[in-house]
């Protein structure tokens, strides 16, 4: 198993989450040098080359005054905002959300500060998943009056394992834009550098809670040939990687957690070394998951029956044989025969 922890940033780099908002009205160009000074501070310290510090603060100028001379059109946009380290942030995040009539946050308070952080004004509204059912209705009279509306989820691409689908789809029902203004994204920074398979895998967001319920859907997953990327809190962390390893086996896997920020950690390994790991030490912070694709090895019929004997103990031959097959990535109906052939044998 092997442990990566990233060079310390400076503490003004990084932040527990990370948001960004948007201004009601657009920029005044005085404002301009504001939101370029601000954004470029957040970022590593600037190089020693002579002929780059001097460049890349006036072409990225340029940059975020081209955009902010331009009106943002009517329409929905979903744009992402740093997971972590402010330097994330994109200039054409920070000129949409400084265009936007309004911005909505799935918590106000939250985005309130990296708004400030990097002196944008901004009228936010919360849409979180406990007000949805009634701000829809009131996102799609204000598109109906031609107004600019930003969505940003507390920390990376809105709708990612946060609320937003249904508010999309209903706005593209109703005929009218729907545009992405791509950034940080957790699931993808983690796969990345993650030394697993990246040309397919399988975002399934949270498990369930319950032992019970993450043990189906783990072994709904289990056939899936690719790496399977799942979000998951500190505190059932260790539950989690348990229950993998019990369906999965010895898949390698890999543990990421405060991605991009001050204290962020990789550890890799199997999904029965990182179970025991995890085990015995407390995690904190966010988490990313993720599992290898099954095993390219022959599965004998004692390893099946070995597995099915187990499970027939309190599964009927049907729903044991639907397990084991999910489990061990081999067909249901070669399991199923050979629990014929252990009842008949019994």
């Amino acid at each position: 198993m092997t442990r990566h922890v990233p060079r310390h940033r400076p503490k003004s780099q990084s932040s527990s989450r990370a948001h960004a908002s948007s201004g009601a009205e657009p920029q005044a160009p005085d404002r301009c040098p504001q939101v370029l000074t601000t954004a470029l501070a957040a970022g590593d310290a600037p190089s020693s080359n002579p002929a780059l510090t001097s460049e890349i603060p006036a072409h990225a100028a340029r940059e975020v005054e081209r955009q902010l001379a331009q009106p943002l059109a009517p329409g929905l946009y979903l744009v992402a905002t740093p997971i972590g380290n402010l330097a994330d942030i994109t200039l054409r995040a920070l000129a949409a959300l400084s265009r936007a009539d309004v911005v909505l946050c799935e918590d106000t308070r939250h985005s309130r500060t990296l708004l400030a952080h990097f002196g944008i004004r901004a009228r936010t509204e919360p849409y979180h998943e406990h007000n949805a059912d009634q701000m829809r209705p009131r996102v799609l009279a204000s598109l109906a009056e031609g107004k600019s509306i930003a969505l940003i989820s507390d920390a990376g691409t809105p709708l990612i394992s946060d609320p937003g689908y249904k508010l999309v789809r209903e706005v593209l029902a109703a005929s009218y834009t729907v545009e992405c203004v791509p950034g940080a994204c957790a699931a993808i920074a983690a796969l990345a550098p993650s030394g697993l398979p990246t040309d397919s895998f399988h975002f399934a967001g949270f498990l369930p809670p319950r032992s019970g319920q993450r043990g189906t859907r783990i072994t709904a997953l289990a056939a899936i040939p690719s790496t399977l990327v799942f979000y998951e809190a500190p505190q059932r962390l260790a539950e989690t990687l348990a229950d993998l390893a019990a369906i999965l086996g010895p898949r390698l896997a890999v543990v990421a957690r405060e991605l991009t920020k001050l204290h962020e950690e990789t550890l890799r390994g199997t999904l029965p070394e990182l179970a025991m790991l995890s085990a015995t030490r407390e995690f904190k912070g966010e988490i990313v998951l993720l599992v290898g694709p099954p095993l390219d090895v022959e599965i004998t019929d004692a390893e099946i029956i070995e597995r099915l004997s187990s499970a027939l103990q309190s599964q009927s031959l049907r729903d044991a044989a639907k397990a084991v097959a999910g489990a061990l990535g081999v067909p249901k109906a070669r399991v199923y025969d050979l629990g014929l052939k252990v009842n008949q044998d019994a």
